[in-house]
């Protein structure tokens, strides 16, 4: 009786055994779907309201063989600019982009000078004022753009780079130098193809000197130079 009840156990079971298996349907392997690859790379323009500012310091000296006259200044000019730019973005991390300033009608020249002969005030001993007919700008550079994207639409990066700059007023051409320049700046991407930015470029830190001799005695001129310009723009990505 206990070998018949066991046999029909075990029947039992391998019958269930044998309906669920039939139920199991076949397992697949999963398929993985790669993300979609985002090309950053492409050529952009861009547009942007510039501050520009020039400080100078300065001293010139005139020496006739029996005096010696000694002008120590300081002068500052604020500018209104448009600056243009375009550039080629490689991937999300590099881009190589130009620009180019110009200002916009005269800007004044804010300065003060302090006179001396023979080392003693002269007199007047000093003086300060404003040239009315202004002082205009020209500037243009060429970058390698370092970049890091803090967040999808959110940039932060810097410029290294070379380009020259040019001041002159109504008189003409005072300063036409070549400098290192360098910058730093944000842009946020608020469509996927126009993005607006900020940044601070300076572009020119250099000093230099002349000595000229003529009739009235040699002449000796150094003077130190700084210019910068913060700007506000919009850029399009093709």
């Amino acid at each position: 009786m206990k070998k018949f009840n066991g046999s029909i156990v075990v029947g039992l079971l391998l019958s269930s055994f044998a309906l669920a298996g039939g139920d199991i349907a076949p397992v697949e392997p999963a398929v993985v779907v790669p993300a979609p690859v985002v090309d950053d790379s492409g050529f952009y323009l861009g547009v942007a309201y510039g501050f520009g500012h020039t400080d100078e310091d300065y001293v010139d000296t005139l020496d006739d063989g029996v005096d010696v006259f000694r002008t120590v200044g300081t002068g500052e000019v604020d500018y209104n600019a448009i600056m243009a730019q375009a550039g080629y973005k490689f991937n999300k991390y590099i881009a190589l982009e130009g620009r180019y300033w110009w200002s916009l009608g005269h800007n004044d020249w804010e300065w003060s000078e302090n006179y001396y002969v023979n080392g003693l005030p002269d007199i007047p001993a000093s003086a300060s004022g404003s040239d009315a007919d202004g002082d205009e700008l020209r500037a243009w550079g060429i970058y390698v753009k370092p970049m890091y994207p803090v967040t999808e639409q959110f940039d932060i990066y810097a410029l290294l780079g070379y380009g020259n700059v040019e001041l002159s007023y109504n008189a003409g051409e005072w300063l036409d130098e070549n400098d290192f320049q360098w910058g730093i700046g944000a842009s946020y991407e608020f469509t996927e193809n126009l993005s607006i930015f900020v940044d601070y470029v300076r572009l020119l830190d250099e000093g230099g000197s002349s000595i000229t001799e003529d009739e009235l005695g040699i002449a000796t001129s150094t003077w130190d130079d700084t210019v910068y310009t913060i700007n506000v723009g919009l850029t399009y990505k093709f």
